[in-house]
Order: structure tokens, then sequence, then C-alpha cells
């Protein structure tokens, strides 16, 4: 086999992106409050971007003060030995002087704080509160119980391995072996029936069956207590043999095996629908991440029209600092300082661009939207029509990534509320008369069908797509079943009610 070498030269094309325009892809994508963030963290990062509220790249106006030479600036900063209170007067003035300068152009400029505010105690107390935990509440009502020493540190370890639904996950073995010193399955056992009688009914069950039984051992009815728990109860054979039967709606086969009529069969399971299947839920915080919408579009009366608007929330406005640029400029400067310089105003100008041209590319694309989903803004929302991204990048002249970047994760606020804008993108299908049919609009109608259909007779999967073509919607039943499911509507068999 022969090695060699040679010299060969080649023609071809290659998109390579640019450090700019990945940073632009990059702050194109980011919601709005991620642009907070990272406006946020290159203020910290780059010494050359100063922030305020007005206009940003409008400069001071020059005076005879900001124009003196930085050689009698260092001078009139030094203070003689021997110098006597003319000195300290002149650095008084100088102080006067300069204030109001850094207070217009300082990248640390805060918002002026009226008499008696102090800002981080307006911020707790504007903080939501996080909440008790389950566990913490747990924990609180057990440690008023009047318990033995081993039997608390039992009982704690059971808390702390509680989830937040308030089931038991950990097995009594695991419990034992995690205790100092180790414990028997008699004694985790017994901290855990107590643990089940001190929180909320429910609480401590290690499967949905336990969870059922002991709040219904709490329930009045039966007076307290899985020790007094009757076996006989209907629902307590119910939960012990039958749960499955309940989740596929087999009413029939219940009354055979527990040889009682339907009837009861139903009364009994309508009480057992009573019970918390998540019993800790109530307790455990559960938030839902607030949402800034980026952009709000709203009717202006005079234009006859909807406008608009691209919100900046609390996004400063940005600018490069006067004093790097005049830096820069300095002949005297060494090479190294003067790159670094040179670097970070490069950076900022990217910056400033990028986060510019998010603004005018969501508001064109935001603009077609409106255009192209008139009939919702103008009707609501069961009026969205099919819209693919490839037609609003032909209107706006741009390509369908960058629609694709530009809608994600933002949301626009409407006058029909707050809606995802990929949201307005939807495929559909066309109509006998040749009516072009949003897919959301084919699930409302199936959710009117099942709505008004005879619950003793439910109609099959195949029954609701003979419906909805004699409404001129072909739709195959696979995609019949597919949106019921996504509504979360059950199977016929399961909606049938005896």
């Amino acid at each position: 086999m022969r090695f060699d070498t040679s010299l060969q030269q080649r023609l071809e094309q290659r998109m390579i992106l640019a450090p700019r325009m990945i940073q632009a892809m990059e702050i194109l994508q980011l919601p709005l409050m991620a642009l907070q963030e990272r406006i946020d963290q290159e203020l910290i990062a780059n010494p050359v971007i100063e922030m305020r509220d007005g206009d940003g790249d409008a400069a001071p106006a020059r005076t005879e003060e900001t124009s003196t030479s930085a050689t009698d600036a260092e001078r009139d900063l030094v203070v003689q030995q021997d110098g006597g209170p003319e000195d300290f007067e002149r650095l008084s003035t100088m102080v006067q002087r300069w204030e109001s300068h850094f207070e217009e152009t300082g990248a640390w400029r805060r918002r002026p704080v009226s008499d008696g505010e102090d800002p981080k105690a307006e911020a707790m107390a504007n903080t939501p509160d996080a909440g008790e935990t389950l566990q913490e509440h747990m924990l609180n009502l057990w440690h008023l119980e009047d318990v033995p020493a081993r039997r608390s540190e039992l009982g704690e370890l059971v808390i702390r391995n509680l989830d937040d639904n308030g089931y038991l996950r950990a097995t009594l073995e695991e419990l034992a072996d995690q205790a100092e010193p180790v414990a028997t399955l008699e004694e985790m056992d017994e901290a855990l029936r107590f643990v089940q009688d001190v929180g909320p009914a429910g609480v401590g069950g290690r499967n949905i069956e336990e969870c059922l039984l002991l709040q219904l051992a709490a329930d009045a009815v039966y007076g307290g207590g899985p020790g007094r728990l009757p076996e006989d109860a209907l629902e307590v054979r119910i939960i012990r043999n039958h749960l499955r039967d309940i989740e596929a709606n087999r009413y029939p086969q219940m009354s055979k095996a527990l040889g009682i009529a339907v009837e009861e069969v139903k009364q009994g399971v309508e009480r057992i629908r009573r019970l918390n299947p998540k019993p800790g839920a109530a307790i455990s915080p559960h938030r839902t991440p607030s949402i800034i919408p980026d952009v709000r579009i709203v009717w202006d009366d005079e234009l006859g029209d909807y406008v608009v608007t691209i919100e900046k929330g609390d996004t400063p406005q940005l600018y490069i600092s006067r004093a790097y640029r005049r830096l820069v400029k300095r002949r005297d400067l060494d090479d190294k300082t003067r790159q670094f310089v040179a670097k970070n105003i490069r950076s900022a100008r990217w910056l400033m661009d990028a986060i510019q041209q998010r603004r005018d590319t969501l508001w064109r694309v935001t603009e077609s939207i409106v255009k192209f989903q008139r009939l919702f803004f103008d009707d609501g929302p069961d009026h969205l029509q099919p819209l693919k991204m490839q037609q609003v990048a032909d209107d706006v002249g741009l390509h369908v990534g960058t629609i694709s970047r530009a809608v994600a994760d933002k949301y626009a606020d409407t006058p029909w509320g707050i809606f995802a804008l990929r949201s307005y993108f939807l495929g559909g299908t066309e109509t006998a008369e040749g009516e072009r049919v949003s897919w959301d609009r084919v699930r409302v109608r199936l959710k009117a069908i099942v709505g008004a259909e005879d619950k003793a007779k439910p109609l099959s999967d195949e029954a609701i797509v003979a419906r909805l073509r004699g409404e001129g919607i072909d739709i195959a039943r696979r995609t019949v079943a597919k949106y019921r499911e996504e509504l979360g509507i059950p199977s016929s068999r399961r909606r049938r009610q005896y």
C-alpha cells in the first residue's frame, strides 16, 4: 500500500455563522424574563455598558467642568499635608460638581428612594410566600404529640419520607435501616400508624387503597380508626377488590361479584369518588409560573385597527459609556488595554443591535400573525384559522427558522386573554364546501358531540367520525381517538352510564 501527499484546489460554498449572528439568534429566541437576566449578566461582565431610563444614547451636554483635562482632575484630587481649609473646600466643590454627572450616566444608578422607604424591605414584602410544605405541616403537628422519644424520632423519619401527595413511597424495611439505631419492623409500623392518625386523613398511605381506606375510616359514618373499620362495608369491599373495575367502568361485573344491584354499586362508588386520592396536595404549595407577555395587541378606535406593541418590562435602556469611548481613542493607551476596551465596546454594540433586531423581528412577525388570524382577534379563540410558519415567513421576508425562534416561549396579551404566539400556528383541513377549518375547531366540535350524546349509549369513535363527516369534516378514526385522549375524554365503554 502506497502513501503520499498532494496539494489540491477545491471550490465550495459554506455558510459560516459569525459570532454576531449567533448572538442575534440567541437574543431573538429569549423571552422577556430571560432577556432581562441576560442583560443583567452583561452589565456585570462588560464594564463599558451602562444603563439609564432616559434616552440611552444621548450623552450629557458638554460643560466647562466636564472639559477639564485628566491631568488637572488628578491634580485637583490631591490634598497637601500642609494644606488648609481651602483644600477641603475645593474637594467639596468637586463632589457637588461631579455628583449629578455620575447620577445621570453611572451604570450603578438606581431608582431614587423616597424618605422612609427601604428597597430591600419593599422587595421582601412583594415576594410571594413560599408556603408551608406538607412535611413542615406534619412535623409541626407531630411535635405537639405527647409520644416517647424513640417513637418521636421514628415518626419524624416517616414524615420526612412523605411525598407532596401524602404517600409514603419508602418501605418500612428501608426506613428501619435508616433509623439510628436500626429499628424493628414492629417499631416502624407502630410509628407509621401514629403518623397516619396525626395528619390529614389519608396522609401516610403506602398506596391508593390504603390512602382511601384511611379516609374512609376517619369518616364520622364509621366512627374513625382503621381498627374499627367494618370490613363488610360496601365501600371497603369495593376499595379492596374493585378499584380496577371502577377505572374500567365495569359496573355489571362489580354488581355480580358483590351480589348487589347496579344502583347500589353506583351509590357506593359515588361515595368513594368524594374521597381525595392526593390528600397531601392541598397542603403542599404548587406555584403556577407567572407569564410576562412579550407582545401587547390592542384595538385602537382612532386607527380602526389592532396595534402591536413590544413590551419592554424591566429591561433597561443600554448605551456605551462615554468615558470608555474616549479612553479607546487615547494615543498613550497601551495595546493590551486598548484591545480589552475595544473588544468590550464591540461586544456591547452587538448586544444592543441584537436587542433592537429582536424587537423589530418580533413586531413584524406579530403584525403578520394579526393579519392572518384576524377572525381570532375579531370573534374569539373559536375562530383560529389554519396557519403555517412558512406563510408568515413569506409575508415578512424572513427564514422560517427565524419565525420559529421569534415565537418560541413568547406570549401575547390580546383582547381575548394571554396566548402563546406559537398557538397561532395550526394545521387544519377543508370542509366539503372548501372552508378551511383548524384542528382546534375540530376538537371543539368533537367535545360538543360527546357532550350531547346519550350517556346510556355513548358514541364510538367510528360514530363520531360519521358525525363529523356529516358536517363536511373528513377525518380519520385514529385522529378522533388522538384528539379524544388529548381532551381527556375516555372511551365509549368508560363513558357509559348504567
